[in-house]
């Protein structure tokens, strides 16, 4: 038993470098999800302050319906 301990040992040794990329790398992909998250998250909590801010004018038209009313009225007159 205690020469399949240092036999495992051997192999996880042997192993260690591919292990440790392996982690480095899974630390830094976990990093950037979730800066990628933030900054999406910054982003539309930005735009959507921007939208509810920054609102267009509204522009109203006045039209002046007297012509109309006038030619009816003469309409129902006859």
């Amino acid at each position: 038993m205690s020469q399949e301990k240092v036999d495992r040992y051997k192999q996880q040794k042997v192993n260690r470098t591919k292990e440790m990329k392996r982690e480095k790398m899974k630390v830094n992909l976990e990093k950037a999800v979730i800066g990628a998250i933030g900054i999406l998250l910054c982003v539309w909590i930005g735009f959507s302050i921007y939208d509810k801010v920054h609102v267009e004018p509204v522009e109203n038209y006045e039209v002046n319906l007297d012509a109309l009313v006038d030619y009816q009225n003469s309409l129902s007159v006859d």
